[in-house]
């Protein structure tokens, strides 16, 4: 983040990737020493003066209005999640006032666990805020992190982290296909969570760790996208059950703030539904050994 905050990061990045053609200006051949489209320009395209733009773009100006946000958010034509994002960081103060202690642990509730006990045969996960799995089913366990702890979410203090496992586990990053789109869904959902919770410390510690360790991470980081994760398709290269495509579907509480619950899906009748189906029976419990129908108990007298 410079020094003008998280405002004018998104800004910059964002003003950079739009080139003047993108937007139907003209600039007759002329040679720019840096790409994307001028302050000026934008300015003039969202229909605001450019000094005002520029105090704004500089963190002098902390007051813009909602429908000066949306002529922005149109000028660089964002959609409805940047656009929500670009919201949330004009609204945010400029220094977050720091948290009083170290931010509790996220808790499952019993309605959360209610219902990844009634879906045990679908896998699925809890996550939290800052993408800790706080809860899985079987299923979940298997399909997800099947080489980790099962019990692991149950501890906070070696609770696996999805955004860790996506940049920085191996056997994550071979599950999936196509591995950089999952990797940019997590770096862009994990840029609406910061743009909605700027004080939390240990959001901040996790994406400062995962720009120290994943040049690749960093480079997503830096181009400042934003991505809501709500439904998605991946082909993941399980071990266990072969190659299967998997709708991924993320569940919020009506709020929009506390864990969600991600359930994995397939087409009914495909072979990736009969490979989630067999999955399902390979991580169910076994039940205990019984004795035979119809063998007797001997006795000795």
């Amino acid at each position: 983040m410079n020094k003008h905050g998280h405002l004018a990061d998104f800004l910059q990045a964002r003003r950079g990737q739009l080139r003047p053609e993108d937007v139907g200006l003209r600039t007759y051949g002329e040679r720019r020493r840096v790409p994307g489209l001028r302050r000026e320009e934008l300015a003039m395209l969202a229909g605001i003066s450019a000094p005002y733009y520029t105090r704004l773009e500089q963190g002098q100006s902390h007051n813009a209005s909602r429908e000066v946000l949306d002529a922005i958010a149109n000028a660089l034509r964002l959609d409805d999640s940047e656009r929500a994002h670009l919201h949330a960081l004009a609204r945010a103060p400029r220094r977050p006032r720091p948290a009083a202690g170290r931010p509790r642990p996220e808790r499952v509730t019993p309605a959360t666990s209610a219902l990844l006990s009634a879906i045990e045969g679908t896998p699925a996960i809890v996550i939290g805020r800052r993408t800790d799995v706080l809860a899985w089913n079987r299923p979940g366990h298997g399909l997800f992190a099947g080489h980790l702890d099962p019990d692991s979410p149950d501890d906070p203090g070696r609770r696996p982290n999805m955004a860790r496992l996506v940049f920085l586990d191996a056997h994550t990053r071979d599950l999936y296909a196509d591995w950089p789109a999952k990797a940019r869904a997590v770096v862009g959902n994990l840029r609406l969570t910061a743009g909605k919770y700027p004080a939390d410390p240990l959001l901040a510690s996790l994406i400062g760790e995962l720009t120290m360790r994943s040049e690749q991470f960093a480079e997503m980081w830096a181009d400042h996208r934003v991505l809501a994760c709500d439904v998605a398709d991946y082909e993941m290269r399980h071990p266990l059950v072969g190659t299967v495509t998997v709708t991924q579907q993320t569940l919020q509480n009506p709020q929009g703030d506390g864990p969600t619950l991600v359930v994995a899906t397939a087409a009914p009748g495909s072979p990736s539904a009969t490979a989630l189906t067999l999955l399902a029976h390979a991580t169910a419990p076994r039940e205990a050994t019984r004795p035979r129908h119809g063998a007797e108990t001997r006795t000795t007298t």
